[in-house]
């Protein structure tokens, strides 16, 4: 009888669990530093390699530092800490830093009590499968204390004060540098995560009065009621103070939603035709498309086919969107859930660089977001999330099967039917979207019982 096939340490983004539990363990931070480590490590002649550590703002997020950074420095490879800072700014401050790796400790959108360990490479991009493997490699060979370093060799720990400064500067770099933000009111709700202290100064530093929400975490209420995936608050902070713009980003930064002057939210699909619309009509808009998911709105679609733009769709997850924006050379991408690339700027999604680029549309043009969204339909879509104890194939499920070609024959050209496990929860997702809301629900509602009875959910 054949063995089960071994599951993948690293998911779609990293590697991500409950703290405490497999495998989110201090045990297993310790044994991804030192894999990281041998992997990067250099010849004993040449530079000591050094790897960037960052997190956001979870009560773990202390011990997997520390645990991380041991598994590093006692393979003889530097160690830089900078605390608390966004994941794209740890994309960013490893190339600036000329670091050889980096290492963000964050579970984004997640509750506190789970986290998440990812890794950039130098370039600043998310490392490829085939390095991931090798760690995985090294992990499981049960031989990585064979690569320690001799007490004289072991690598040095240190923190670095000006990291956030360098982000700061890096995105008020992105904004042009003819425009400001004076005048504006913006309401900024960070969610408690780790763009605290660096998107009200972003947002002041150019100009505008922030009303900051969400910038007191605690270590327990990172996205807690709040951010984008609350935004709820911000949407009513935005009508109180008559604020010009609302922005609401995660745990860790790497997405955004806005909320315009009437306080209605904006997501990732409207922003990316707005940033779309503005980058074609400058000519910088590259390959004549926008890279997107199989979950972006129909709306999208039609948005961008009015543009003479092309769609590229990909599976879900921003690292399936950027492969596909580097393969056919595009430098706009995203989900809808407000993870935007772009990539003249930054290698992964940056809620904060987002908004600045939404914001400086807007002071160009001189019109407010409400106007700037305004055409961009949005066929009607309803996402049912559901627990689930395995995730068997779709494929292997007769009866959902059945119902699955009813419903997507019914609504043939005129809606879109989209099932997925989550590749970060156990979790299942049932999306449909068509022209009658009513029965959108409907047939979300039936697809979504029918799988959960046939998975015994």
């Amino acid at each position: 009888m054949a063995e089960p096939a071994r599951q993948r340490l690293f998911g779609t983004d990293g590697v991500r669990g409950r703290a405490n539990q497999h495998p989110m363990t201090v045990e297993m931070a310790l044994a991804l530093g030192q894999a990281i480590a041998t992997v990067f490590r250099r010849g004993p002649s040449e530079r000591r390699p050094r790897i960037i550590i960052g997190k956001d703002t979870r009560l773990s997020g202390y011990m997997f530092e520390e645990a991380i950074a041991a598994g590093i420095s006692c393979m003889g490879v530097e160690v830089m800490l900078v605390g608390p800072m966004p994941t794209p700014g740890m994309a960013f401050l490893t190339t600036d830093m000329r670091c050889d790796a980096g290492v963000m400790i964050s579970a984004s959108h997640n509750p506190y009590q789970d986290n998440g360990i990812k890794f950039f490479s130098e370039d600043g991009f998310k490392l490829p499968d085939e390095i991931e493997d090798r760690i995985e490699g090294l992990i499981l060979s049960g031989r990585l204390a064979q690569h320690r370093a001799e007490a004289e060799a072991i690598g040095r720990v240190r923190r670095i004060d000006d990291a956030m400064g360098r982000y700061v500067v890096f995105l008020k770099k992105t904004f042009p540098i003819d425009l400001t933000l004076d005048g504006l009111r913006v309401v900024l709700d960070c969610a408690n995560g780790a763009g605290y202290k660096v998107g009200p100064t972003v947002i002041a530093e150019l100009g505008a009065e922030v009303v900051a929400l969400g910038v007191e975490p605690n270590g327990r209420n990172i996205n807690e009621g709040c951010g984008c995936v609350h935004p709820q608050r911000a949407v009513a902070r935005v009508r109180e103070v008559r604020a010009d713009l609302g922005i609401a980003i995660d745990g860790d930064a790497d997405r955004v939603l806005l909320i315009d002057e009437r306080g209605r939210l904006v997501d990732g699909d409207q922003l990316l035709a707005v940033a779309a619309r503005d980058l074609a009509e400058r000519g910088l808009l590259e390959g004549g498309a926008v890279v997107a998911t199989v979950m972006s709105n129909l709306g999208l679609e039609k948005a961008l086919g009015g543009l003479g733009l092309g769609l590229v769709r990909t599976q879900v997850g921003d690292r399936y969107v950027l492969e596909a924006m580097r393969a056919g050379g595009y430098n706009l991408g995203g989900e809808q859930s407000g993870h935007l690339i772009f990539l003249d700027h930054n290698t992964t999604g940056d809620g904060l660089l987002t908004a600045l680029q939404i914001l400086a549309i807007m002071r160009r043009t001189g019109r407010p977001l409400s106007e700037l969204v305004k055409g961009i339909e949005r066929f009607p879509q309803v996402l049912i999330n559901f627990q689930v104890a395995e995730k068997r194939p779709l494929e292997s499920l007769p009866g959902f099967q059945t119902r699955l070609r009813a419903v997507e024959s019914e609504l043939a050209d005129r809606g879109r039917v989209v099932v997925r496990y989550s590749g970060t929860e156990p979790k299942a997702r049932v999306m449909v979207e068509g022209p009658d809301e009513d029965r959108v629900r409907e047939l979300a509602q039936d697809l979504a019982r029918t799988l959960e009875r046939e998975l015994g959910a």
